[in-house]
């Protein structure tokens, strides 16, 4: 089992629920256990088109078994499960799921890059998983 620690967002409505909904199919991904859930805190978009709505986000600490790109697809996956399209870089959406942490692993290859490469910029990132970490 390998330690990980994963970004939760969503600014298209019903957010609570999106994320949620999310939380209980992360919950159900075979070798893998939700160790604990940062509270939820609302956020301003960070780039993207103008006049999006605010986000709710929240970060999860979790184990696995599953390997970093088997992960990766299942969270894509949920993603899909919960109606996310990818029509605007940074747009709306329902649910965006991303690995932040994978163990102590570095990967930089198309489509996976972890740690996330811009975790350390992202207030929406950095405070709920600091409540993981503490």
């Amino acid at each position: 089992m390998t330690l990980c620690y994963l970004g939760l967002g969503s600014n298209l409505r019903p957010r609570r629920k999106n994320i949620e909904s999310a939380i209980g199919k992360i919950k159900e991904l075979k070798g893998t256990k939700v160790i604990k859930v940062a509270r939820l805190i609302e956020t301003s978009p960070v780039g993207g088109p103008r006049h999006q709505g605010k986000f709710l986000n929240t970060c999860l600490k979790i184990n696995t078994s599953l390997s970093p790109s088997s992960l990766l697809n299942n969270l894509k996956n949920i993603e899909r499960q919960l109606g996310r399209t990818r029509t605007v870089r940074f747009g709306p959406r329902t649910i965006d799921l991303d690995i932040l942490f994978y163990g102590a692993r570095v990967i930089k290859r198309k489509g996976l890059e972890i740690p996330h490469p811009r975790a350390w910029k992202r207030d929406f990132v950095l405070r709920p998983l600091s409540e993981l970490i503490a």
